[in-house]
């Protein structure tokens, strides 16, 4: 039985130390490793050694009883949790560590919503009970109140079966079982299969309790996963996987890692991936830096191969590809700075690779300015990058200030008319641009029939439509939270050729915007603040300030607890003025709640000074064609011009 599993938690929680225990009771590796001796499996990059985290999802092997795990050691940092959501997505469990010595902090509720989402099993570990001031029933109240109200402890899992204590309360959340219960039936298949199928439905949540560095608890707890775990895959359906991570060897050779949900692998065997088949040429099973070969893999197995070149992190392949969607988006954007005497393509060409690795990184090239932006989660995660492109590529570079990510929208339905035809070119699309739900993304449907424009030009256009983020009217940002709807369109069978379809597109998508009313959106925080009530006004106080808003307090023992949102321009540094007044002792977790209107759009929008009228990139005319020569139609008389009638 394959199963993969997951350490994730909050920086310093101790999950590197937790998974060399694991590794070191599975015979995988000889000695047990430490973060701060610079000597963890787990942490097997030169980055992770020097700064005592980890950056980058590593993942081992072990075999234990019966079961073959990967066991897959996320990071902690904030700043790389778009790499822990990456990994998220192919868990059959995951373990979240708790350090009892400070609780449950900020980003352990960001990874218990993303396990949720993804619909994960989840166990927990509270370890660091031989601190001073560790108490567990301080710890349990906190998770209950954070996480769920029911969790049980794997104690009451003995070598014998399920203590009365388990049986009473797994029967206590199913009406079928509790039934059982009371008319006497102790049946031990029955009670086990029905947790196992619990905890695998997230309806119930095991934890246990120990020490990870003194290597208290951690071989129980590996023997109660075990036996509750189970999973379930099929290895004679068609091949189907999902792609949760790309890297590149020395050679910039691609290795893609992806799990096997169902089907097999064969070192030869040919993928779909988009509209073009590659061929796998390698198989490997890592652990840690080092792999072994293999002629074929089967369902549930985590592998890397070598072949693809075209997957992208994030997509499914097989019998249906799947678009990549991640929660975790970066709110910052900064500029790469270099040297102006190197090659300004190599360069890009290396942050390109980078993007691929990491596509939360958005790579974004200014032909005009002949600049490189990327998009971070913040400071921390520039300074690792700098420090890999010196590492990797052999080139100093910088960063500048990062400043927050805009994006736009609009606020009613509109439809957009592009039509494109220089001489010897024809196109013309017509669209309708509604506004969806707040963040939402982009989507895309069609009313046009194929008498009207074919399957494939209407493929065509609808990848025109994917292909790159949009730029609004108002700062260029990002267009979002919008439904393109394809009307109808047009082409020649002699002149529509190469990227007049996107040409097309692109106009229609402007002449829309030029005639609606754009919203500009701004990323915000969801927070949950912990203080004593001597500093709740202050908190409040602060909170409205920064243009955020909040629920009614709740007072649990001795501390209240604020909810609510804030824009992250005003509530960024928030963390470091808060720990200043609260000494130390409050708690404030951050987590990003996605876009909502602008508070200060007029002075963004003055800041930015974006010019929509010099957007080399985006025009919102359309050029028509008489007597042998193209002219430009500005948007607002374009419509008159098109030569399908309008709807």
């Amino acid at each position: 039985m394959y199963k993969t599993i997951g350490v994730v938690a909050h920086v310093d929680a101790g999950k590197t130390t937790f998974s060399e225990q694991l590794l070191y009771h599975t015979q995988s590796i000889r000695q047990r490793g430490r973060v701060d001796h610079q000597d963890a499996f787990m942490d097997s990059h030169a980055i992770e050694k020097n700064r005592g985290i980890t950056v980058f999802a590593d993942q081992a092997s072990f075999t234990y009883r019966d079961s073959h795990y990967t066991l897959i050691d996320t990071p902690g940092h904030v700043d790389f949790s778009s790499e822990m959501e990456r990994s998220i997505q192919v868990m059959d469990a995951a373990i979240i560590l708790i350090s009892a010595a400070d609780g449950v902090e900020g980003h352990t509720e960001t990874v218990w919503r993303l396990l949720m989402h993804y619909q994960v099993p989840t166990y927990f570990f509270i370890n660091k009970m031989d601190r001073e001031g560790a108490v567990l029933e301080e710890v349990l109240t906190e998770m209950h109140a954070s996480f769920s109200e029911d969790m049980f402890d794997l104690a009451w899992l003995s070598g014998d079966g399920l203590d009365d204590e388990l049986i009473e309360f797994i029967a206590e959340r199913d009406e079928d079982l509790l039934d059982r219960y009371v008319n006497g039936e102790y049946d031990e298949f029955l009670w086990m299969e029905s947790m196992q199928r619990m905890i695998q439905e997230r309806q119930i949540f095991p934890y246990a309790k120990g020490a990870a560095l003194k290597d208290v608890g951690v071989l129980e707890f590996l023997s109660a996963l075990d036996a509750t775990t189970v999973t379930h895959y099929d290895s004679e359906k068609k091949f189907e996987a999902k792609v949760y991570k790309v890297s590149h060897d020395k050679n910039g050779q691609r290795i893609t890692y992806m799990k096997i949900m169902q089907g097999r692998l064969n070192v030869r065997d040919e993928v779909q991936v988009d509209d073009s088949v590659e061929k796998i040429t390698e198989i490997r099973n890592y652990s840690g830096y080092r792999y072994k070969t293999a002629d074929s893999a089967v369902a549930g197995e985590l592998i890397a191969v070598t072949g693809l070149t075209q997957v992208s992190v994030g997509v499914g392949i097989g019998e249906e590809t799947t678009d990549p969607v991640f929660n975790l988006l970066p709110t910052l954007t900064s500029k790469v700075i270099f040297d102006p005497s190197l090659s300004i393509h190599e360069l890009l060409k290396n942050f390109n690779m980078l993007d691929a690795e990491d596509p939360s990184l958005q790579v974004i090239w200014n032909e005009e300015l002949k600049e490189i932006h990327i998009h971070v989660m913040g400071i921390i995660q520039l300074e690792v990058l700098q420090q890999i492109v010196k590492d990797r590529f052999h080139i100093n570079i910088a960063f500048g200030d990062p400043n927050i990510v805009y994006k736009e929208t609009i606020r009613s339905s509109v439809r957009g008319y592009g039509h494109f035809e220089p001489l010897r070119h024809y196109a013309e699309v017509h669209l309708e641009i509604e506004p969806t739900e707040r963040n939402s993304g982009i989507s895309f449907a069609t009313t046009c029939h194929v008498n009207e424009l074919s399957v494939g030009n209407q493929r065509v256009i609808k990848h025109h439509l994917f292909e790159r983020p949009h730029h609004g009217l108002l700062t260029g940002s990002e267009i979002t939270d919008v439904k393109f709807t394809l009307l109808t369109g047009k082409g020649h069978n002699e002149h529509t050729s190469g990227g007049d379809f996107r040409e097309a597109t692109f106009r229609a998508i402007r002449q829309g915007l030029e005639k609606d009313d754009n919203v500009l959106l701004e990323p915000i925080y969801q927070f949950t603040c912990k203080v004593d009530l001597e500093h709740v006004g202050r908190v409040l106080s602060d909170i409205q300030l920064a243009n955020g808003s909040f629920d009614t307090p709740e007072t649990r023992a001795d501390q209240t607890i604020i909810t609510g949102s804030a824009p992250v321009a005003t509530f960024m540094n928030y963390s470091t003025t808060f720990a200043s007044f609260t000494k130390g002792k409050g708690s404030l977790s951050l987590q990003f709640g996605g876009y909502a209107e602008c508070h200060n759009t007029q002075e963004i929008i003055e800041k930015i000074g974006y010019d929509k009228e010099s957007d080399s990139e985006y025009t919102s005319s359309s050029i028509f064609c008489a007597k042998g020569k193209g002219y430009t139609v500005p948007w607002e008389e374009a419509e008159k011009a098109m030569h399908i009638s309008l709807q």
